[in-house]
């Protein structure tokens, strides 16, 4: 009897696997059938929509890229590397203005006991509620006020002062799953307060760094209606405001506005394959202590 429920239960388990594994190869046609339907019209010659199901191209051309990374001023300038810098610059100084800011909060408010620390947590996620278009027009007259409009040091300040709650939170949340028996016993040694958080609990919070890095990275490098509002000069421009000069109101240069699409992904992808070894432990570590 033992025997015939055998192959019995290794078949079901055989079908459950099969089942399993079709139903994650139908989830990634899914998921990746529109990025093959942009990448085939940036490939594909011309600037018409194309109807056809079929995600792979007819034909395979590299003009829209050329047309796209091509662009100038009016004097001649590199205009797209111009944008390119700006929205590395921005990203980046983003990330670490924020970073810098966000680690020694959440570290105060996940290892110091100190009046207004509840409030102050509260206020840091009841900025979360509201979208950033909320706070545009109060934005546009504090960086008018300070001479710091159509400036990429505007655009940082902005940026990195809506990702500190996030990265408070998100920071607050790892550093409370590190044991302060470290802490204490670094303490015993004779380490300063500076020593225990630079060289202990920094490295420790490696993976929730990262995390945290990545999203600060990837809200400013796509955020567009900021951008657009703040700057007013095609040289100040980062990338997706750029694309958006493909896009008119009559006629859309679809191949221009997929070409650079593709382009503006790739800092993104390459990051996420740089930290894919520290994204798992970021993300739930920091969830399993509040």
């Amino acid at each position: 009897m033992s025997g015939a429920s055998e192959p019995v239960g290794r078949r079901a388990s055989l079908l459950a696997t099969v089942g399993t594994h079709a139903l994650l190869v139908l989830a990634s046609i899914a998921a990746l059938y529109p990025v093959l339907w942009v990448l085939k019209i940036a490939l594909q010659p011309g600037q018409s929509f194309d109807n056809d199901p079929s995600p792979f191209p007819s034909s395979v051309s590299l003009e829209h890229f050329v047309e796209v990374t091509s662009t100038t001023t009016a004097s001649g300038g590199w205009l797209f590397g111009r944008q390119l810098f700006n929205s590395l610059a921005v990203s980046g100084l983003t990330t670490a203005v924020g970073l810098l800011l966000a680690t020694s909060a959440a570290y105060a408010f996940s290892r110091f006991r100190f009046a207004g620390r509840e409030a102050g947590l509260t206020a840091f996620l009841l900025t979360q509620i509201f979208p950033g278009i909320v706070m545009l027009i109060p934005l546009y007259i504090l960086l008018d006020l300070m001479g710091l409009l159509n400036a990429l040091a505007g655009l940082v300040l902005v940026y990195s002062t809506t990702s500190v709650p996030f990265a408070t939170w998100m920071l607050k949340g790892y550093f409370d799953t590190i044991p302060k028996e470290l802490e204490e016993a670094a303490r015993i040694d004779g380490a300063s307060s500076f020593y225990i958080f630079s060289r202990i609990v920094l490295p420790l919070a490696r993976p929730a760094l990262a995390v945290t890095a990545l999203f600060s990275f990837m809200t400013a490098w796509n955020e567009f209606i900021l951008a657009a509002t703040l700057m007013n000069d095609a040289s100040s421009f980062t990338l997706p405001v750029a694309l958006q000069r493909y896009v008119g109101e009559y006629q859309t240069d679809w191949g221009s506005f997929a070409a650079g699409a593709v382009i503006v992904s790739v800092p993104v992808m390459a990051l996420f394959y740089a930290l894919q070894r520290h994204l798992v432990g970021g993300l739930t570590a920091g969830a399993v202590k509040g």
